[in-house]
């Protein structure tokens, strides 16, 4: 029997074109061969396992080819490159500073630079790791770095390039290797399965591909132990029962009651999910990444961001076409703000299954279609009422409390017009029963005139800087004074988000508006606006700019990545 040798060696690139997911890089290196314009410390940096040390051992190889190829590879069959190939090279030396990270280690290093090549031009040592270098072992090397021989080459790699010294990288060229997408991977897998006769399904290796998070070793290692289990028919079913994966299908069947707004299934999944052993944070993480791949998904001009092969591509952009802008960024703010808060949870599973029912609730109306799918039924829906109602009560705010008898201030009510109840049950069912009660108070009716009553409600606004939404809300709707009533106001809102906003605010509104004009009397009636052009719902204009005033992660996400609105 033949000795195995496992894919990750088997296949480890020994050539610039073999290279996986570096190609800009790579050619880089090829022309400063070419030209002859070689540096005499580079630091190749990037996450593990994307091939920095493997360029290094190439780069080493092709600069000492006595006769490198047209394309700038190395030829593979002068005496250099036999003994590169051989592994008995004395001209490149590797060191693992993880190990060797002390200043006798680096004086050692520093001895040896001094020795020239005794075959091919340069000496090339090779740093692994480097970032694990003591400060003293950095400045023992920071001279011969500065200033090795003539035919001396450094070469530093490093996961961790900001625990290196400045003076280290101010001395290096710098080259940045890119995590390899996870189509590049599923390439290579493809290669590997056709020379080592392996039947292999695409969608399998995304899953591989993906399980590897952009290390292209450990795609390997992944690669081999499915290969193994599922005797070289390696099928996506396989792939799942090997790899103890979440599926695309399990999220999608979330989706769906996400949409219908059955938080009882959505529980029931999360149940399976625990059941097959999967850790929740884990579950967190996993839906927070497909409801951001929805979001990519869900328009053409960042569809590139999706990295996904065909077919799941294909199902996330399906699936994104059923939601709304809105809801998806809801969801991701509450995921978020679980993954952030599960550390500290001491009912994580509660945690979980308040986040699904929270994002079951968050969804309005889908303005996609002209079909009514996709609108939730809310968890705490009131009961219906016993006649049709055309005005809703959102809150009550009680008059403030003073020494001396004197009857009581009709309480404010915010009422949508032309709308049901749209307050979640627990403040409607607050507001209904409240009667109103007398009660032992003095009240303040001193007279005001328009111009105190606007700058009252602007010295509010400017209370409340960071509130950008409340301010925006305030600064468009000032309210009018109310037909027949005395010190009463009626302020017209554009939609259902604003309506809840001042609804919450009111009392401290009140408050503060009553004790600037010294006045008790004053109530606020809120009604939704009506007629063409009115909305019961945030634009999706509306929305993006909340989650950019409120959200800091969302804004560094849209610079990070050019995104614009459409």
């Amino acid at each position: 029997m033949d000795h195995y040798l496992v894919s990750a060696r088997k296949y480890r690139p020994s050539t610039f074109d073999s290279v996986v997911g570096q190609r800009a890089l790579t050619s880089t290196l090829k022309n400063a061969i070419a030209s002859g314009r070689l540096a005499h410390s580079y630091l190749f940096t990037g996450s593990r396992e994307v091939g920095k040390t493997s360029c290094a051992r190439i780069f080493a190889k092709t600069i000492n080819c006595e006769h490198p190829t047209a394309d700038g590879e190395a030829c593979n069959e002068c005496a250099s490159c036999r003994a590169f190939n051989a592994g008995n090279s004395l001209n490149i030396i590797e060191m693992d500073a993880a190990s060797n990270n002390g200043v006798d280690a680096m004086r050692e290093l520093v001895d040896q630079v001094m020795v020239a090549p005794t075959q091919g031009r340069y000496r090339v040592f090779i740093i692994d790791e480097v970032h694990m270098l003591s400060n003293a072992a950095f400045n023992a090397f920071l001279k011969t770095l500065e200033e090795p021989p003539a035919h001396v080459i450094f070469i530093l790699a490093t996961t961790e390039k900001h625990k290196i010294i400045p003076t280290i990288l101010s001395r290096c060229q710098i080259y940045d290797f890119n995590t390899i997408s996870i189509r590049d991977m599923v390439d290579h897998l493809k290669m590997v399965a056709a020379n080592e006769g392996i039947a292999a399904e695409d969608s399998a290796l995304a899953l591989i591909a993906r399980k590897a998070d952009g290390a292209m070793r450990d795609a390997l290692s992944i690669f081999d132990q499915v290969a193994a289990s599922s005797r070289n028919n390696i099928t996506r079913a396989a792939a799942l029962e090997s790899l103890n994966m979440l599926d695309h299908a399990l999220f999608l069947r979330l989706l769906d009651a996400f949409l219908k707004g059955d938080v009882a299934q959505t529980w029931l999944i999360y149940k399976e999910v625990r059941s097959r052993g999967f850790d929740s944070h884990f579950f967190i993480a996993e839906l927070a990444a497909f409801m951001r791949d929805l979001m990519v998904a869900r328009e053409p001009a960042t569809a590139s961001l999706l990295d996904a092969d065909a077919s799941e591509a294909a199902q996330l952009t399906e699936a994104a076409q059923k939601c709304t802008p809105g809801f998806i960024y809801r969801a991701m703010c509450l995921l978020n703000e679980a993954d952030l808060n599960y550390r500290t949870a001491s009912g994580k599973q509660f945690l979980v299954e308040l986040t699904l029912a929270k994002i079951c609730q968050s969804v309005r109306p889908s303005t996609n279609s002209g079909r009514a799918g996709g609108q939730l039924k809310p968890i705490d829906r009131p009961a219906a009422p016993a006649e049709p109602a055309k005005v809703a009560k959102i809150a009550n705010v009680e008059p403030m409390p003073m020494p001396a008898p004197k009857a009581p201030t009709p309480a404010p009510t915010l009422r949508p017009v032309g709308r049901g109840p749209t307050l979640r049950g627990r403040a409607q069912a607050a507001s209904d029963e409240r009667k109103p009660e007398a009660t032992l108070t003095t009240q303040r009716s001193n007279p005001f005139t328009r111009e105190a009553f606007v700058k009252a409600w602007e010295t509010f606004m400017a209370a409340h800087p960071r509130e950008q939404i409340l301010v925006n809300t305030m600064r468009a709707s000032v309210p009018q004074a109310a037909e027949g009533k005395d010190h009463a106001f009626v302020m017209t809102v554009a939609n259902d988000m604003q309506l809840d906003l001042m609804g919450r605010q009111m009392p401290a509104l009140l408050t503060h508006l009553r004790g600037s004009l010294e006045n008790d009397l004053i109530t606020i009636d809120v009604e939704l606006e009506t007629g063409p052009g009115s909305s019961s719902t945030w634009t999706e204009r509306e929305v993006y700019e909340n989650m950019r005033a409120t959200i800091p992660s969302f804004s560094k996400f849209i610079a990070d990545f050019e995104l614009t609105l459409g």
